[in-house]
């Protein structure tokens, strides 16, 4: 079943606040490392995959690309992100990344932020992700880490006054579908050890250019509610790599 959680109206009014849906990549906290991974845009060719309100498609757009599209499953995001929009090159296509089904050497660069944890298929979709991909292309994701999504509630243990006192994991090597609580609301991701991300990919056509387990920018430590914390363990893994 293909995950659209966003398209539930009272969910999606709660990450509408969300600091990085109101402030865009200034207030995501794994932005500054995850520039460093991206490749020049000038004259390429991007897709950008669970698009959300489109923040890096406006990026690469400012950036030169040709032409970029972000595809989402939720009409609520692209809704927001045609709203933000102002490139005459970006365009917005409602498409579950599961049906994914691009010509061969559609795409320069292709990039996904935050998306692959909705899906139980990650080897499916780098093996359409490889086809659409221009020789050499280059292929940029962020997922949850899976220290984070190990043991699926995605909150940490508390001790008897309410402190956070440790982030739990456990079932670390069984993978698949968890029960988490996202913005108040139960949202069903997938569990994939860091062996089978990278090994996926080099099994699908990929060479593996960079790995990072991102702290948050320090500007963010003091201004975002709770960021300190994600000092404790990594939240996110962000991957870059080469079509071969």
């Amino acid at each position: 079943m293909k995950e659209n959680k966003y398209d539930n109206e009272q969910f999606f009014d709660q990450y509408s606040r969300f600091p990085r849906s109101v402030e865009g990549l200034s207030a995501a906290g794994e932005w500054h490392e995850l520039k460093k991974l991206l490749p020049d845009f000038m004259d390429k060719r991007v897709l950008d995959i669970g698009c959300g309100f489109g923040w890096h498609c406006i990026y690469a757009a400012e950036n030169g690309a040709a032409t970029v599209l972000g595809t989402d499953i939720s009409e609520n995001m692209l809704a927001v992100a045609r709203e933000k929009n102002s490139y005459a090159n970006v365009e917005y296509h409602r498409l579950a990344m599961e049906d994914m089904d691009f010509a061969p050497d559609s795409f320069d660069v292709v990039i996904s932020s935050l998306a692959f944890h909705y899906t139980p298929d990650f080897g499916s979709i780098c093996e359409r992700i490889c086809k659409c991909l221009t020789a050499d292309g280059d292929f940029i994701f962020s997922v949850e880490h899976p220290i984070f999504t190990a043991y699926g509630t995605q909150d940490w243990s508390y001790d008897e006054r309410g402190n956070r006192n440790h982030w739990p994991v456990d079932n670390y090597f069984t993978e698949g579908a968890r029960n988490a609580v996202f913005l108040g609301e139960q949202v069903i991701k997938y569990h994939q050890t860091l062996t089978t991300y990278l090994n996926t990919l080099l099994k699908t056509g990929f060479a593996i250019t960079g790995i990072v387990e991102p702290k948050p920018s320090k500007d963010l430590l003091d201004t975002v509610p709770g960021m300190r914390d994600e000092l404790r363990r990594p939240m996110m893994l962000l991957v870059s790599a080469k079509k071969i």
